[in-house]
């Protein structure tokens, strides 16, 4: 992820002991050697998180996974099972909740970030048996992981904009065009549009359905189309004699 600026790079990655993220320094298209953002993020073999997005605030959004240890999600001092929010060099954003780097709390495994017109947070999220989520995220909010998973009736949780079922959709990164916000689907192997009116969000619409295999990532490109990627050589499905590609979406 660029900065808003375009004069670093930042990645997130899963090391040997934990996930972190870092920025590198771009110049000339050279990158400079990687210094960290923050460290100590849980890992495991799944459920990494691992979004990133600079906000309208000019603040960085990091997506974590509760990394297997579901109690996590809902432990306001625990990095995982989160979205955070961070100054670009990494210390806790002005206006947090908690007095730490927590922004949004009880979340599963979040793996799309993306901002509408309007400044809103939206994110995609795994789900576990039941409901895979798109969500509205608000500051200081509790998304409900693992006491609930999808819609609740429950005062204490935020239920999500629009659901799937887990077999038809395991979203990933998300993009907004307009008042659409597109989800690439891996299990699904669907590219999902979601109209939204402000903060309300009608049933998906299924596109390309099973034309290119698993769908990874969706983001804005400069000429006002979208760049989606493929995920086929992931080794959950047999890849084709031309996987993976970046493709071209125009909405």
């Amino acid at each position: 992820m660029l900065a808003p600026d375009e004069s670093e790079l930042y990645a997130y990655y899963t090391g040997a002991r934990d996930n972190r993220v870092v920025r590198m320094s771009l110049s000339g298209g050279s990158l400079g050697s990687p210094r960290d953002v923050i460290t100590g993020i849980p890992r495991n073999s799944f459920h990494n998180g691992g979004r990133l997005r600079f906000g309208p605030d000019d603040q960085l959004y990091v997506s974590t996974g509760d990394a297997g240890a579901q109690d996590d999600a809902q432990d306001r001092d625990a990095l995982a099972g989160k979205i955070l929010r961070l100054t670009p060099g990494g210390d806790p954003s002005d206006g947090n909740p908690f007095d730490n780097e927590v922004f949004s709390w009880g979340h599963r495994n979040v793996q799309g970030l993306a901002f509408d017109d309007a400044g809103r947070l939206w994110a995609s999220e795994f789900g576990n048996q039941r409901r895979d989520e798109l969500n509205l995220v608000e500051i200081g909010q509790n998304y409900g992981w693992p006491v609930v998973e999808g819609r609740a009736d429950d005062d204490r949780f935020v239920n999500p904009k629009a659901t799937w079922a887990t077999d038809d959709c395991s979203p990933s990164g998300i993009a907004i065009a307009g008042s659409t916000v597109l989800v690439a689907g891996l299990k699904g192997q669907s590219l999902y549009a979601v109209a939204v009116d402000g903060a309300d969000a009608a049933e998906p619409q299924r596109l390309f359905e099973g034309e290119y295999g698993r769908l990874r990532t969706i983001e804005p490109a400069p000429d006002g189309s979208l760049w989606l990627t493929t995920s086929n050589t992931d080794g959950r499905t047999d890849p084709g004699p031309d996987d993976d590609r970046i493709l071209r979406v125009t909405v």
